[in-house]
Parts: structure tokens; C-alpha cells; sequence
């Protein structure tokens, strides 16, 4: 009858305790909305050109080992890769919680009590053995187990664990967008350093071909067709791009550099072959829908695994207001001397308790911790919805500015036909007296701009292509070995 009392007892102490918990205002957040429109608002059809891993989109073989090169080397990268680590150790951290604790030790004390303390006055009217008394001061060693274990009935443990495996995924896919990232960062300056090259061998030609012309002016010069004006704004011109092109050679040194670092090595040469740049063609861009950017984009699933992470964080929060209940239990020796302790089962002690425990009073420091995790949690609703929407504006962007500069390019190259062309008329109209030298000037100089400003519309064109691959989620994949295993 005692023990069903007992049992009793505690259950309505349990009840009790868990009859404390408050009634906490409702601040759960809403649902992230996940809608995205139909289309990009641009024809696109086929699949997404983001399912293509980085080595089938890039076919320049440069550029391919600069960024195989780049996804070992790279030092951001690396930082990133200890990130995944640290997550993962607190995966493992998070589930030995709720694992029982189980250690082995051993143990040694003196106590002396005094002499009118219970203790104490029960040594001296007692002893060991008989016709031995205590020994004084008295010594104990200990030898055994000892195991804890709370019962995670709340799934409190268990949640916490969840949630940093949530965390773990979301660095291993903030690691892949930063791949996406530093790829069409090493193929952007890629193509500004052939544009580079291409620049600098158009101002090339046009220096050899404004020297002849100066050579020409002379010769009008010393038959008295011109004045010695037209000589020095001739000479002017040559200095001028001869000028330009240190300026150029800088940009190429700086382009060079960049790379080099990106690729996480020391400033070098770098061997490329730029002829033919105009006439690049960008890879075929499959867009597909607007819903696959939520598969595609790291930054995207970073930014749901994290916002799955908040929402177990809460309901470990709102576990800590519920009665815990703990198991602790030992198993040993314990004897007052040596050569006792190992004895059986004289020298043999063991222990099994059980306890429950809720908070009572000043629980203000779990509602803070509530309250911070249901906020926590709106700010991870509001950080997805943000980065679909951000996703889907770059989407966008790029997909109509590589229309329009498509468009640009074919135009500015019939440009650059009718002013190469416009040189030789020019030429030959200034010898033959029926075209002054500022027309030769200027026909020159308008030839030279518009090549110039096909090669960085071209530049422009394939960078876009970059980026439509990156905006569509494009670059990560096959961009590293599996992530370490939760063990």
C-alpha cells in the first residue's frame, strides 16, 4: 500500500509541476511564403542551364583549370570548409546529450569530524570491528561507475540536436554559393583579361596605322598642301594612345594578379590565348521556371534549412518551461582502507535515483530565451522570403541584359565594318585634296572607339552569360568531394 502511495504521490507532483507552465503569449510566426511567379518574364524553355556542372558549362581549357585550380586553393573556400567542420562537432556535441553518461573513476578523502557533531559522536561510541575503533582521522577511497542520464520525455535534447544538423546541411550549401560566387568571379575577370589583351592589340594596330598617317602629313606638309598644325595634332594623336597603351598593359597586370589570387597563388603569368575574343560565342542558356531556383541556389537552401533550424529552436525553447526529469546511478567500492576496497560484497555500494525538476519562480530568463527564439524565427522567415526575392530579380536582370546585349553586339560589329571601311575613304580622299586632315583625324579616332567599345560589349556579353549561370544556381555542383559524414 506504501508503494502505491508512493507512485501516487509523484504523479501528482508531476502533474503539478507541469500545471507551472505558463500560458505564453501566441507569437509563433507565420509560414514563409514560397510562391515565385510562373516565368522569368523572358522566353526561355528546356532545362535549367544550373543542372550543368561548371566543367560542361566553361569550355575554354584556361579557364577550366584556373577554377579547378581555385576550388582547392582558394582560401575563402578553405575557411568555409572548417565552418562545415565546426557544424559538424556540434551535431555530434548536440546528440550526446540525450545519451546517457556513463564514467569510471576512483576517488580518495580524509574527513575528521568533530567530536559533538552526530558523526562524531558516533564514531566514538562505535567501532569498526570488533575491539578496533575508527581510525582518525578517517580516510575513504572509492572505487566504480557512475552514469546520469536525463530523459529527454520533452524531445528537448532531441530538437536541439535536429536543429544543428539543420545548421550543418545550411554551411555545407553556404560553402557551395560561395563556390558559385568565387566561379563566375574567376570567369568575369577571365574575360576582362582577354578583353584586355584584345584591347591592347586593337590600340597596337591603330598606333602602326596613325604613325603611317603621320608619315603621310609630313609628306603633305613638305609640298605645302598642309600646315604644320596638322602635323602636331597627328603627333598629338600617337602620343595619346601610345599613352593609353601603358595604361592598358597596367590593367592586364592588375587582371593577371586578381586572378592569381582568387586561384590562391603568387602573381604570375598567365597563359592564354585571346584571339578570336569577338567572335565568342555565349554557352546556351536553358532558363527554365522560377521554382527551380529553390532547388538551384545554395543561398536559397541555406536560407530554409536555416529557417527549419529556427523553428526547432523554439520548441527547445518552449521545452525548457516543462519538468525534466534525470536517472543518476553508481556502482563500486568504497572502503576506509586499501586493502579492503575490492572486497565482496562487503565493500560493495550502489545507488539508483531519479529526479524531477521544473522551474517555479524567476523564469524570466527562459522567457527571454522563448521570446528571442520566436523572434529569431520571424527573422528567418523574413531572410528567405528576402533571398527568393533577391534570386529571383537577378534572375531577371541577366537574362534580359544578355537580350540586349546580344543585340548591342551585332549592331556596334556592323559599326565597326562601316568605320574600318570609312579609314581607306578618308585616306584617299585626304591625298587626293578633297578631304582636309580633320576628317582623317576623326574617322581614325571614331574607328578606334567603336572597336574598343565592341570588345567591352562583348566583355559585357559573356559576362552575362556568367551571370545567368550563377543567378540561376549554376557552378556548385561536382565542385567538391561529399561533405564530412555526421558520425
Amino acid at each position: 500500500m506504501r508503494r502505491n502511495l508512493s507512485s501516487s504521490a509523484k504523479a501528482v507532483v508531476f502533474l503539478a509541476l507541469c500545471a507551472c507552465v505558463p500560458a505564453l503569449e501566441q507569437q509563433e510566426p507565420r509560414e514563409a511564403d514560397k510562391n515565385t511567379p510562373e516565368t522569368f518574364g523572358q522566353p526561355g524553355a528546356g532545362e535549367s542551364a544550373a543542372n550543368k556542372s561548371w566543367r560542361e558549362f566553361f569550355t575554354d581549357p584556361v579557364l577550366v583549370a584556373l577554377i579547378d585550380t581555385a576550388l582547392t586553393n582558394n582560401q575563402e573556400l578553405n575557411i568555409a570548409l572548417q565552418e562545415i567542420y565546426i557544424a559538424n562537432t556540434e551535431v555530434l556535441a548536440r546528440s550526446g546529450e540525450y545519451l546517457p553518461n556513463l564514467g569510471v573513476g576512483v576517488g580518495a578523502e580524509i574527513e575528521k569530524p568533530g567530536r559533538y557533531t552526530s558523526k562524531g559522536a558516533y564514531e566514538e561510541g562505535h567501532t569498526i570491528e570488533p575491539g578496533k575503533r575508527f581510525p582518525d582521522p578517517l580516510p575513504n577511497f572509492f572505487f566504480g561507475f557512475r552514469a546520469s542520464w536525463e530523459v529527454d520525455i520533452w524531445k528537448r535534447l532531441r530538437n536541439a540536436t535536429k536543429a544543428a544538423s539543420l545548421r550543418y546541411f545550411a554551411s555545407v550549401e553556404g560553402r557551395n554559393f560561395m563556390a558559385t560566387s568565387l566561379i563566375a568571379e574567376i570567369a568575369t575577370t577571365y574575360y576582362e583579361l582577354l578583353s584586355l589583351d584584345n584591347q591592347l592589340e586593337v590600340l597596337k594596330q591603330n598606333i602602326a596605322l596613325q604613325q603611317n598617317g603621320l608619315e603621310l602629313v609630313r609628306l603633305e606638309k613638305q609640298s605645302a598642301r598642309v600646315t604644320e598644325l596638322a602635323v602636331k595634332r597627328f603627333e598629338a594623336e600617337v602620343f595619346k594612345n601610345q599613352s593609353h597603351q601603358f595604361e592598358i598593359q597596367q590593367q592586364i597586370v592588375e587582371a593577371e594578379n586578381r586572378l592569381n589570387f582568387l586561384v590562391g597563388r603568387f602573381p604570375q603569368h598567365i597563359e592564354r590565348n585571346a584571339t578570336g575574343f569577338v567572335d565568342l560565342k555565349p554557352a546556351p542558356l536553358g532558363v527554365g521556371v522560377p521554382t527551380d531556383l529553390l532547388q538551384n541556389r545554395p543561398d536559397v537552401r541555406q536560407a530554409e534549412l536555416n529557417l527549419q533550424a529556427a523553428k526547432l529552436d523554439v520548441d527547445v525553447a518552449r521545452a525548457l518551461f516543462y519538468p525534466s526529469l534525470s536517472i543518476d546511478a553508481s556502482l563500486g567500492y568504497d572502503a576506509y582502507n586499501l586493502k579492503r576496497l575490492i572486497t565482496t560484497p562487503e565493500s560493495i555500494v550502489y545507488n539508483l535515483s531519479g529526479n524531477i525538476l521544473a522551474p517555479l519562480l524567476n523564469r524570466r530568463a527562459i522567457k527571454a530565451q522563448y521570446f528571442a527564439a520566436n523572434a529569431k524565427q520571424m527573422q528567418a522567415v523574413v531572410q528567405y522570403e528576402k533571398t527568393v526575392l533577391e534570386a529571383y530579380a537577378e534572375a531577371a536582370n541577366q537574362l534580359a541584359m544578355i537580350d540586349n546585349l546580344t543585340n548591342s553586339v551585332s549592331l556596334r560589329t556592323q559599326q565597326v565594318g562601316a568605320l574600318t571601311e570609312s579609314i581607306e575613304i578618308s585616306t584617299t580622299l585626304f591625298t587626293s585634296a578633297r578631304a582636309d586632315y580633320l576628317e582623317v583625324l576623326t574617322t581614325r579616332r571614331d574607328a578606334l572607339e567603336s572597336q574598343m567599345e565592341l570588345i567591352e560589349t562583348k566583355k559585357k556579353q559573356l559576362t552575362a552569360a556568367v551571370n545567368v549561370y550563377q543567378a540561376l544556381g549554376g557552378g556548385w555542383r561536382e565542385a567538391f568531394p561529399e561533405p564530412p559524414k555526421q558520425n
